[in-house]
Order: structure tokens, then sequence, then C-alpha cells
């Protein structure tokens, strides 16, 4: 009876101490790293993989390595210009330490959210409201590089930020659409002129080259009857160039001053002889 007793004893003691082993095993993904502390002191990191710490007097911290997207609360930022606008922005981060960001920082996930808020209002607070709309990858630069020398001593680097979103007020929105319309008015004055100073240009070069040559007008005369030809009008009126007609004048200026010319007399013209028989 009594070695029946001391056998289950053992038996027990046994399975507990099993028990106790096994509940130091720990099983750590490939995306993770495990931060031991025995007795409250750092031992280092274990993983990826099936690892065991001592029970009871240890302690493992998991600590996930995958890249973090972190979406900035909407920010009211008032600009160097004094424009009130609301920004969202997106910060990407991830752990290269992960001792650091457990022991420097007590959430880092939380103070990585507070130093892209702060730093965001900073910037942008700095910036005019042309430069937030048009260089925003100088921004975003510019952002990146605060909030990562903030976040390097908690084992933390920021690889990129990214503003999502900017909202005007309405009062803006209707001044820029203004100046937008106003903008393209402008360039298509801009390049009407242009046109009309080309055209007039070419009409000028091929005056010249008409008048140079004389033979050219008479060839763009005739494509212009040719043209209107074509087209099924019921009245045409023909234009007649004056370089037609102009020998044709000369031709019967001449003979008309001929027919005027007073005729050359030599003496006294006699008196025309009566009709009647004189007495």
């Amino acid at each position: 009876m009594g070695n029946s007793l001391a056998i289950s004893a053992i038996v027990v003691i046994v399975l507990i101490v099993v028990l106790i082993l096994l509940s130091g095993l720990r099983v750590i993904q490939q995306y993770e790293r495990g931060v031991l502390f025995v007795l409250g002191n750092l031992r280092g990191t274990r993983g990826p993989g099936l690892c065991w710490i001592p029970p009871v007097i240890a302690r493992l911290l998991k600590v996930d390595l995958r890249i973090v997207t972190l979406t900035v609360p909407p920010q009211e930022v008032i600009t160097r210009d004094n424009v009130t606008v609301k920004v969202t922005a997106v910060v990407y981060f991830y752990v290269v330490n992960p001792e650091a960001a457990i022991v420097n920082v007590m959430n880092y996930l939380q103070a990585t959210t507070q130093i892209g808020q702060t730093t965001l209002r900073n910037v942008l607070g700095q910036s005019e409201l042309d430069e937030l709309l048009a260089q925003r990858n100088k921004i975003n630069r510019e952002l990146q590089a605060i909030i990562d020398e903030f976040t390097e001593r908690w084992g933390v680097k920021v690889t990129a930020v990214e503003i999502k979103d900017v909202e005007l007020p309405a009062t803006m929105q209707r001044a820029m659409a203004k100046q937008a319309e106003a903008e393209r008015e402008k360039r298509a004055k801009i390049i009407h002129a242009e046109g009309e100073l080309q055209a007039a240009t070419q009409l000028s070069q091929a005056a010249n080259i008409i008048a140079s040559e004389p033979g050219a007008l008479q060839l763009r005369y005739l494509q212009t009857l040719t043209e209107i030809a074509v087209e099924k009008n019921s009245t045409i009126i023909f234009p007649l160039p004056l370089d037609l007609i102009e020998p044709l004048l000369k031709t019967l200026h001449t003979a008309r001053e001929g027919r005027t010319a007073p005729v050359p007399q030599d003496g006294p013209r006699p008196a025309p002889a009566s009709p009647y028989p004189q007495g």
C-alpha cells in the first residue's frame, strides 16, 4: 500500500514537472521576434520558431516586424499664409530593433502616432498653401526625415510619410476655382493671339510672293474660281482683276484720244457754198 502511494506521488510530481516545462514552450512566427526578460533582466531576443523560456521567472514579449500602416487622424493646420486646412496623413514604419521598441518606449505605436501628429502640424504650419498643394513630395520627405529622427532611438524605422487628403474651406475652394478659370481664359486668349499672329505672318509672306510673281495671282484667281464652281450656288459673282482688263483699258483710252484730236489746217477754211442761187 505504501509503495503504491509513493509511486503515485512520484508520477504526479513528474507530470507536474513535465507540465511546468511544457508551459515554457513558445512558438514565434517568422515575422515576429520575442524579447526575453528573466527576473526583470533583458536576456535578448528569441525566434523565429520554437523556443523555451524558464517558467514563472521569465517573460517573453512578442514584437511584430512587419510594416505598420498608421493613419494620422485629421489635423486642423493654419498655414503660413493664414489658411486653415484639415490634413490627413499616413505613416509607414516597422520595428528594426525589438529590444529598443520594448525597453526605450512604453508603447511605440502610440508614440509614433503622437509624434506624427505633432510633426504634421509643425511642418505644414511653416508652409504656404501653394507649397502644400504643388510640392507635396517635398513635404512628405521632410515629414519622413523628422519623424524618423525621433523614432530612431525607439528601434522604429519610418519608411514613408504620405499626405493623404487636404480639405480646404468652401470659400477657398470657390476662390481657387475662379483663379483656375481665369488662368484657362488667359491661356486661351494667348493661344488665339499667337494663332492670329502666325496667320498674319503667313498671309504677309504669301502676299509678297504673289506680288513678286504676276502669274501667281492669275493662278490663284483660277483656283478660286474652281473652288467656287464646286459649290452648288445659284448665283456666282466673278471678281475681275484689274490686271486682266488693264491692257483693254489702255487700248480704249488710246482710241478715244485719236478720235477727239483736232485736224491740222494750213490756211483759212473756205466758206461753205450757199444752196440758193444768187441774184
